[in-house]
């Protein structure tokens, strides 16, 4: 088989129609929209109109709050941090910092601290310095030799 000799199976595309070309296309004059009338005409958007009664995304009671100052974490794993340990592009023997996370790859930028989740395994002895952890991540680390420092107060963290 040739390159020029290539081609889609029977009937697996199917032209575009194109619409107000002439009365023998089968959608000339008004091109499939009708009649007169608002959607008839260019340039409308109608989507939650509901001809001037109150649109029903109105209706509805406005619920929830979303704090405008909340901190924002970047979230890590632990198995991410063995796999990086693993990898060399992490030193265990030194005191693992948020900067050192960032220098690293594995953090892209720090915004208002990392926190560390207890999902994967971590093997390496290590002391980690983060914003926050969970208590999993807290114990996964212990278990395996190591250390982690909590910087941030225990209530901000979990807030």
């Amino acid at each position: 088989m040739k390159l020029h000799e290539l081609s889609d199976n029977p009937g697996a595309t199917k032209k575009r129609m194109r619409v107000a070309r002439g009365p023998g296309s089968g959608k000339g004059k008004t091109a499939g929209r009708g009649i007169k009338g608002q959607k008839s005409r260019s340039g409308v958007a109608i989507k939650g109109y509901e001809g001037g009664q109150m649109p029903l995304y109105q209706r509805l009671p406005k619920r929830g709050f979303n704090k405008p100052n909340r901190k924002e974490y970047t979230v890590i794993n632990l198995g991410l941090i063995q796999k990086f340990i693993d990898a060399g592009k992490i030193d265990a023997g030194n005191e693992i910092t948020e900067d050192a996370l960032v220098a690293s790859g594995l953090v892209r930028r720090k915004r208002d601290g990392v926190r560390v989740l207890a999902k994967g395994e971590i093997t390496s002895k290590v002391t980690l310095s983060v914003t926050g952890a969970s208590a999993g991540a807290v114990e996964a680390v212990k278990s395996a030799g190591g250390t982690l420092n909590v910087t941030a107060a225990a209530a901000e963290a979990t807030e």
